[in-house]
């Protein structure tokens, strides 16, 4: 159901494509000793089998490779070659090879993944950093996404659009190719992520690295955050190794570089934190849901340090019994921040909300929402989970809310609303 008054919806969906994939590393398990009586990894013996190829079976059998996976990706062989020298390290780290050995070597050591097969949803939306040759009144903005590929694990994708004066969305298409970036630096868990220059913004995929993320980046809450006349943007999102979570901290100027950073402090042990677009009172502030059913405000004053909080909103409506959640990080208007919610009811029924804080003391609840903006519609309940309408972020555009949002963690819809008319239905 929509709110009958304001809230209008788009015809336009974005899914997920399966022939959209990325070269990932792949490394055999090591059998057991026991059926392996030469005690070598089976690693060890795909190598040995590669090298025991003539020159003339190694230039066919990468030839039949090329022929079949290079018009789907970029500088596949110096992929391949890249991966060779990683796998010859503990074999035969001073094995002189010819390029084309090394390049059929690596092949056999990688495997494509469909980054985005199952599921394409929770989205995020700021504006470009690029709004060069935008036709007046429209607003160029990059739309952050939820990709669930095998296995059920989660990365981040992207893709740019153009959004008109009325609020509606035009999504630009999306490059048949993609890619993982190269790591950069690494201390500890900290990341320094960069995509080759060569790609396009829906090319670039953010796929888990460290333990701690080994089973998915889930739920990216992007923000546009001015400090010092600068603009950096930051997302907090949950790492999840499989059996626990964290939140930690993506930061990026230009979509091409990025900072993946671990979260400190007892709230960052929890989901679901979207920090504010600017410092408020002169420390860095952030939304948070420490008990899983009500919303606290976090101060701190690094950026990367989050405890403690003021629980500010808890379930009020039947629509919110079960736990209320933020959607993305909050709006500054000129009557205070606005702060859409998620409200979960009967039968695991998700529906957006929000509600008005104060602009000086965001502890301090104005007005919320009796009923919600945005609930299911019949055509909107099926999926991996059913019954959800859920976003990761909103943005304001003129006077009107884009609201970008997630389809039963399936796919991708849009809507939009007018500011003074959504502002006026929210209640003391």
């Amino acid at each position: 159901m929509t709110h009958p008054l304001f809230v209008s919806r788009q015809s336009l969906e974005l899914r997920g494509d399966c022939s959209r994939v990325v070269v990932r590393s792949f490394r055999p398990s090591v059998e057991p000793r026991e059926f392996n009586q030469l005690d070598r990894s089976r690693a060890d013996n795909i190598i040995a089998r590669v090298l025991s190829l003539d020159d003339a079976g190694t230039h066919a059998l990468l030839a039949q490779v090329l022929a079949n996976f290079d018009v789907r990706h970029r500088n596949l062989l110096r992929q391949f070659a890249e991966r060779a020298d990683a796998m010859l390290v503990s074999y035969a780290p001073d094995v002189e090879l010819t390029a084309e050995r090394r390049q059929l070597l690596g092949a056999f050591f990688l495997n494509e993944y469909s980054f985005e097969a199952a599921a394409l949803f929770n989205p995020s939306i700021v504006a470009h950093p690029d709004q060069s040759d935008v036709a007046d009144g429209a607003l160029r903005v990059v739309l952050s996404l939820r990709a669930v590929g095998e296995g059920h694990v989660s990365s981040l994708t992207f893709r740019s659009a153009l959004v008109q004066a009325n609020g509606s969305v035009i999504v630009d298409p999306t490059n048949r190719l993609a890619a993982l970036p190269k790591v950069r630096g690494r201390v500890g868990d900290m990341l320094d992520l960069t995509f080759d220059p060569e790609t396009e913004l829906s090319e670039r995929v953010v796929f888990p690295v460290t333990e701690a993320q080994s089973n998915g980046l889930e739920d990216a809450r992007f923000v546009a955050f001015e400090e010092n006349g600068k603009t950096v943007y930051h997302a907090t999102y949950t790492a999840f190794s499989g059996r626990g979570i964290r939140s930690e901290l993506l930061s990026t100027t230009d979509f091409l570089s990025f900072r993946l950073t671990p979260l400190k402090g007892d709230a960052a042990s929890n989901k679901g934190m979207a920090l504010f677009p600017r410092k408020v009172n002169g420390r860095y502030a952030m939304i948070g849901r420490q008990d899983n059913e009500n919303l606290h405000l976090l101060y701190s004053d690094d950026l990367l340090t989050w405890s403690g909080g003021t629980k500010f909103l808890e379930p009020r409506f039947p629509w919110e019994f079960v736990q209320l959640g933020n959607c993305g990080s909050p709006i500054e208007t000129e009557k205070g921040w606005l702060l859409l919610t998620h409200g979960v009811g009967p039968m695991r029924h998700y529906s957006i909300g929000a509600a008005l804080l104060d602009l000086e003391d965001p502890s301090i609840v104005i007005a919320r929402s009796h009923e919600p903006l945005l609930q299911p519609e019949q055509s909107e309940r099926e999926g991996y989970v059913p019954n959800v309408v859920y976003t990761c972020g909103a943005i304001q555009h003129r006077n009107r809310i884009v609201i970008p949002y997630a389809v039963s963690d399936s796919y991708c819809a849009f809507a939009s609303c007018d500011l003074d008319a959504l502002l006026a239905t929210l209640v003391e």
